[in-house]
């Protein structure tokens, strides 16, 4: 054979390859898949906070939510499988798919997947080089027709960093975009933190109003906590506990509407259950009253401290003005 006619041979054999691999792509080409029509798919997409500064063995996460319409069903075969190494660029990726949590939710007219995809780093260089989470092909079937179409997920490009610099580096050839500081979201700290002072405020303000003689809140400035506060301020002697005890007659009187002894007692008692519980305190009242008032004053009192005893009937009939179960007296009777 000729020079001329092995050229000639090598040509043609060329050409015939060239047709047969054009005649291959367009096969290819029609037998791909059908995109699904976008009015029947719903899809959120959550991708890594980062696009660059992963290193080998870094977990990147992708969170994906897809909704198809009815008729429309996904076919679960065609999910991402664990340990499948993509292609990038016709060559091994090194990023691994290493774990996919799949939830689903089916109502009347579609059906919801939350996809939670979790790929590894496998691969370094000694400079930093693209990578990609590929857009997978997700298989659809109309479950009315039996007709297959796909839908493929956006796929997430970002940049491989090495472990360590080689060489010189070219500071103007090597720079990125600023990629900010990760933050901690602390919104339900704050929430709980809200939720719990809140109630501490409430607790206090509770305890305030059970135990504060001060007269800035509701009922707070009523005869009892007032006659209280006067009382509490009143030094020890004869003439401030008979002022002391003229205090006491005066709200029992306010509160009751008129003057109140003994012989109406039972009558404010029953117009006023929440005084029940010291209707023995007062009745004791009564009688350190006459004793004050009325008998020989050289004779010493049944109450061993008067003042110490008003104080603490005071603080149990406020109670019950502000509608509070009283706490029990403590101390001599009168």
């Amino acid at each position: 054979m000729q020079p001329h006619d092995r050229i000639f041979s090598y040509v043609y054999q060329a050409l015939i390859a060239l047709c047969l691999i054009g005649f291959s792509q367009i096969s290819l080409a029609k037998n791909e898949l059908p995109t699904i029509d976008e009015q029947y798919l719903n899809i959120e997409i959550s991708d890594p906070a980062r696009d660059a500064g992963y290193v080998i063995g870094d977990i990147l996460n992708r969170k994906i939510t897809l909704t198809i319409k009815k008729p429309y069903q996904l076919i679960i075969e065609s999910l991402p499988i664990v340990g499948y190494e993509h292609l990038y660029r016709g060559k091994k990726s090194g990023i691994e798919l290493v774990k996919i949590n799949t939830k689903i939710e089916k109502n009347s007219a579609s059906e919801t997947y939350a996809l939670d995809l979790s790929y590894q780093v496998f691969k370094t260089d000694r400079l930093v080089k693209p990578a990609a989470l590929r857009a997978e092909s997700l298989r659809i079937r109309n479950t009315s027709s039996k007709e297959v179409v796909q839908y493929k997920l956006p796929a997430f490009t970002f940049r491989i960093s090495p472990l360590s610099v080689f060489g010189q580096v070219n500071l103007s050839q090597e720079m990125y975009p600023f990629t900010p500081p990760l933050t901690l979201d602390n919104d339900n700290v704050i929430f709980n933190l809200k939720v719990l002072a809140a109630a501490l405020a409430l607790a206090l303000l509770g305890l305030l109003y059970i135990f504060g003689a001060h007269a800035w809140l509701p009922k707070m400035g009523a005869p009892f906590a007032k006659a209280y506060r006067d009382i509490r301020k009143m030094s020890d002697s004869t003439e401030n506990l008979k002022q002391a005890v003229t205090r006491v007659h005066e709200s029992l009187n306010k509160t009751a509407k008129e003057s109140l002894f003994n012989h109406n007692l039972d009558a404010f008692i029953a117009r006023n259950a929440t005084f029940l519980p010291v209707k023995k305190e007062i009745e004791q009242f009564f009688g350190l009253s006459h004793q004050v008032f009325f008998e020989d004053s050289s004779q010493p009192l049944t109450t061993e401290d008067p003042k110490a005893w008003l104080l603490q009937l005071c603080r149990r009939l406020r109670d019950c003005e502000r509608g509070l179960t009283p706490d029990p007296l403590q101390g001599a009777h009168a």
